[in-house]
């Protein structure tokens, strides 16, 4: 039974099963890429600050988006995807 059929029916036997990574668009420039690697990073310890109980971005110094980053096994954020990070948390309620 896939995925979808599974859905369909209202329950769900299989394990979650993440989708498969797509190469990025080739013939863009630099910094579109750095941009999208950072949107989707902050969108990943955003959803793991709104997990942990973080729901405010006044309670999200730079100190805890880094320690959560480091619970979640990513690299250190920089300071332009904290803010952004606070910026989700803000725009998310």
């Amino acid at each position: 039974m896939n995925a979808i059929a599974a859905s369909k029916s209202g329950f769900i036997t299989a394990p979650y099963v993440p989708l498969e990574k797509k190469r990025l668009p080739a013939g863009r420039p630099r910094r579109w890429y750095v941009a999208h690697n950072r949107r989707l990073k902050a969108m990943r310890l955003t959803i793991a600050l709104l997990d942990s109980g973080v729901y405010l971005p006044n309670q999200a110094t730079n100190d805890t988006i880094r320690r959560t980053a480091d619970q979640i096994e990513l690299r250190p954020p920089s300071d332009a995807t904290c803010r952004l990070v606070r910026t989700l948390l803000r725009y998310s309620r």
